[in-house]
């Protein structure tokens, strides 16, 4: 067995025991992990020290948590509730110790790596901006269950405790020293002296502040406990993602306190990790993992991007660049053209960058280059200006002889193929698509796209500035809408239609909500902007012989682009859109099934057509960039789980009501069951 831990006692009794993982540069609470920390933990108490320090010996933090692999593996509850009590068991053997502990965390403390610090008596975080304490399994479907349920809310308050599980985002430094999570805040160069100094003096154990103490109270928690599901059921339905709603369960009914929350938090984890919804949300965990590790082939090193094209695109590919630590020179017709962008990346530095020192850093990356000349330097040049061909074959013609060797040429463009647009360069070779989607900020997704002439190396140059933009690149051939727009536009157009039949946009959106979507496809347009919706259907309609809704037609034609112009399916109104009561009218039983299936339909016809390399590769994409139902693993997950020969039956019955665009595409034949 490998040794992941070491223990050394120094000259003042105290002990030190170190994480170190073998063979990964992150620690990971897995089984072998835990039964050895099982051993040290008996041979510590042996030496009876006067403290003992837990620490990682990795550099990129403490311990991130359980082996997520290892879930894969689980078949029922029972065999999860073994793990799970295993855990368990070890974490109470290390509060139990006779003598204090203390965690001393850089970087990240994390899930399980987390539960392990709250059992220590004190903890000691290294006072640096990637230092991250947070409970994230409800991300997983799943919540604690080594017992942070009950641990986090004894230590910090019901208040803050549920709000680390039920958000699963980390609380940085400042705020967990706040709340009590943390006992103190050292230098990171400090952190160890501060740690074994902390043991030495020996201050009283700190537990919830008194009113914290009050709210778990039998009498109170009832009302507490109904508050708070009825905030959750604005952001989360229960039976999409019951894992929140098991949280507040726990803790309205045994308080955090005593032996049976432990079991009880044990067994409802157990139960949860075997659910549709948990093992489908480790699946997206995995593809994340996959679409992370892209990009290692390339040696590429870079520093400097040149975006051309300063509108909301080009812009906030700048802005986000610079945020990155990128040098950015952005280029369009004039500076009236470029000061917007200027302003919106303003903005964008001092709401992310709460140190102004560190947002005029930002702002100084992001320089105007109206005449160009930041080409000649750069690593990267990206095209982000208007979707007309011949303006970008111009373009890059003038660019070309201008690039210096080894640098990559990429389009920013949602639809047109490469094939198309790299035409007149003269090494048709280097142009590849990097396709970013809006709001750049918020979407993690990019596709990344191989046109038939473009390099292999260019690519994996493409993927690797997609990574060091800490974004999540998806490789795609190029074709008509790449993959996910392409996929996305089926969907949405069933919209259009169902709406050009009578049903309202409220019941549309409401139908796809209902499904597990983030926004319902009418919203999302108007999100998007009509023109934009507009011109990908064009694009895809002309590829594939389909029609584009009139009534899009008819909204751009009226100038109603969506939330940009103030009106298009709805009025827009404070950044939110108005809908009518009708969003409460029934809606047709076939609903649901009218706007889902044909972009699983699509889906497979990519797959089909080796636009994907693998239906792993199109499940991610569709989840990072569309939004598809993250509890539902994906459209092509969601199809297996369904049943392959249930969908195809359902889009012949849709077919033979509605027309030929639902009639299922053959490549269905390649789907395993």
């Amino acid at each position: 067995m490998n040794s992941h831990w070491a223990l050394q006692t120094d000259a003042d009794r105290i002990a030190w025991l170190t994480c170190d993982m073998a063979g990964t540069s992150t620690n990971v609470l897995s089984g072998e992990v835990v039964r050895e920390l099982a051993e040290k933990l008996r041979e510590v108490a042996a030496l009876h020290p006067a403290g003992m320090v837990v620490q990682s010996g990795k550099r990129n933090g403490f311990i991130a948590g359980a082996d997520i692999r290892e879930f894969l593996a689980i078949r029922s509850p029972a065999q999860a509730l073994e793990l799970v009590r295993a855990g368990q068991s070890v974490l109470q053997q290390l509060e139990d110790l006779p003598f204090p502990t203390i965690a001393a965390v850089h970087g990240f403390a994390l899930g399980g790596g987390l539960e392990l610090a709250l059992a220590c008596t004190y903890r000691v975080g290294a006072d640096e901006a990637a230092l991250s304490l947070g409970l994230p399994e409800v991300l997983l479907g799943i919540h604690p269950g080594f017992g942070g349920t009950v641990r986090s809310v004894q230590l910090i308050g019901v208040r803050p405790a549920l709000e680390l599980m039920l958000k699963g985002r980390p609380y940085k430094g400042a705020r967990a020293l706040s709340v009590g999570l943390l006992d103190d805040l050292a230098p990171p160069a400090e952190l160890a002296a501060r740690a074994k100094s902390l043991l030495l003096r020996r201050p009283p154990r700190k537990t919830a502040p008194f009113v914290e103490r009050l709210m778990s109270l039998g009498a109170v928690r009832p009302f507490i406990a109904r508050q708070t599901a009825a905030t959750l059921q604005h952001s989360v339905r229960r039976e999409h993602y019951p894992a929140p709603y098991a949280i507040v369960e726990l803790w309205q009914r045994y308080g955090a306190a005593g032996a049976a929350a432990y079991e009880a938090e044990a067994r409802s984890i157990s139960e949860l990790m075997c659910t549709p919804s948990s093992r489908n949300l480790v699946r997206v965990f995995m593809l994340q993992d996959r679409l992370k590790g892209l990009g290692g082939d390339s040696t590429a090193d870079f520093r400097h991007l040149h975006v051309i094209g300063a509108g909301v695109m080009g812009g906030d590919i700048a802005a986000w660049a610079a945020y990155r630590g990128m040098t950015v020179t952005l280029q369009d017709r004039s500076e009236e053209l470029i000061q917007p962008a200027l302003r919106r990346a303003q903005a964008f530095f001092e709401k992310r960058l709460k140190d102004p020192g560190q947002a005029a850093d930002a702002m100084s990356r992001l320089k105007m280059d109206v005449s160009g000349g930041g080409v000649a330097d750069a690593d990267i040049v990206i095209e982000a200006i208007f979707e007309n061909v011949e303006a970008k074959q111009a373009l890059y013609a003038e660019l070309e002889p201008k690039l210096k060797a080894g640098a990559v040429l990429a389009t920013n463009t949602s639809s047109i193929k490469i094939e198309t647009l790299c035409g007149k360069l003269s090494d048709p070779s280097r142009l590849v698509g990097i396709h970013f989607f809006n709001p750049v900020a918020q979407l993690q997704l990019v596709e990344v796209v191989q046109g038939a002439s473009s390099r292999p190396q260019a690519v994996q140059d493409a993927l690797k500035f997609t990574r060091k933009l800490d974004k999540l690149p998806l490789p795609c051939k190029s074709a008509p809408g790449f993959v996910v727009n392409r996929i996305l536009t089926p969907y949405v157009n069933e919209a259009f239609f169902a709406l050009e039949a009578g049903v309202p946009a409220a019941v549309i959106d409401r139908a796809a909500v209902q499904f597990g979507m983030p926004l319902g496809p009418i919203e999302l347009s108007d999100v998007v902007g009509l023109d934009v919706s507009l011109n990908v259907g064009r694009v895809l309609g002309e590829a594939f012989h389909r029609d584009v809704p009139q009534i899009l037609i008819k909204l751009v034609e009226q100038k109603k682009l969506g939330r940009k112009s103030g009106e298009g399916f709805y009025r827009w109104q404070d950044g939110k859109a108005q809908k009518e009561a009708t969003q409460n009218a029934a809606e047709p039983e076939d609903l649901q099934d009218r706007l889902i299936l044909p972009l699983l339909n699509e889906a497979v016809a990519c797959l089909r057509e080796g636009t994907i390399q693998d239906a792993d590769l199109l499940d991610a994409g569709a989840v990072f960039a569309t939004g598809f139902a993250p509890f539902r693993g994906g459209p092509l997950q969601y199809a297996k789980d369904r049943g392959v020969a249930n969908v195809t039956h359902r889009l012949n019955e849709l077919a033979d009501r509605y027309g030929e665009r639902f009639r299922p595409d053959v490549g269905w034949s390649l789907i395993s069951p």
